[in-house]
């Protein structure tokens, strides 16, 4: 039994959720998503609450559990990104690193030879704050990709720790030469 989907959804005054066959759209004051859902998987609704289970035509394996909890939870997830939104924070730390925002496009200074453009997919926007870039969206997934892809433009190294990282990301910085050579 899957513990996370076993639980109900409660839909928000506001959100309205639409249910054919496999396809699930939620749609409130920020946009509209729409998912599918897999076969395995069946949602019920009554207006207030959502209740997702396994289907009965299906045997119960563990591909149907995990299943089972995955879909309550991107259920869930569209449900707050129409009502509330999601944003990430991305921080970075380098001599001559910059991010400015032109449009819909995030234009990043890494040290290297050219400017990087990361161009904004619909549904996303960027904000720029001192060191810190800001991925602001109603897709949880797609904010999520577009900072893993911010981030391997130029991930974090090891002695100086300059790059970029998730906001409140640890990077655990390792003993140069020279520290290593005096402590003998």
């Amino acid at each position: 039994m899957s513990k996370i989907g076993k639980k109900i959804i409660e839909i928000p005054s506001g959100v309205d959720v639409k249910i054919n066959g496999s396809l699930i759209s939620v749609k409130g004051p920020k946009g509209e998503l729409e998912k599918l859902i897999p076969n395995l998987i069946e949602v019920e609704s009554d207006g207030k609450i959502l209740q997702v289970k396994p289907s009965t035509t299906v045997a119960k394996g563990k591909e149907t559990v995990a299943l089972w909890g995955l879909t309550r939870a991107l259920i869930a997830n569209m449900i707050k990104g129409v009502v509330d939104g999601f944003e990430e924070a991305l921080e970075f730390q380098g001599v001559g690193y910059k991010a400015v925002v032109k449009g819909n496009e995030l234009e990043l200074e890494l040290g290297y030879s050219h400017p990087i453009t990361i161009t904004a997919t619909e549904g996303i926007s960027f904000k720029v704050e001192k060191n810190v870039i800001k991925i602001i969206g109603i897709d949880k997934e797609i904010i999520g990709k577009v900072a893993a892809d911010i981030r391997s433009k130029r991930k974090p190294e090891p002695y100086k720790g300059s790059g970029i990282r998730y906001q409140g990301e640890i990077i655990k910085k390792k003993a140069g030469k020279k520290a290593v050579a005096s402590g003998s």
